[in-house]
């Protein structure tokens, strides 16, 4: 199937689930990554149980800390 992924053009074997993406991907520290799913960001506990579909547009999220503010 074909779906756009960080925006880029994907295609990926029918009906993955988020969690298998992750894995299939190989996103390190999947566990700090947060979903977005066309538009939505999607619960921790949603990655088990959404398959993607044809067209799907998904964003990995990754939140980074740190950084210094100077005046």
């Amino acid at each position: 199937m074909k779906l756009i992924m960080n925006g880029k053009d994907s295609n990926l074997e029918e009906g993955l689930t988020v969690s298998q993406l992750l894995v299939e991907q190989k996103v390190k520290m999947p566990e700090m990554v947060s979903v977005e799913l066309n538009g939505k960001i999607l619960k921790r506990s949603e990655f088990e149980n959404t398959k993607l579909s044809e067209g799907d547009k998904v964003e990995f999220l990754y939140f980074m800390g740190g950084g210094n503010v100077s005046n």
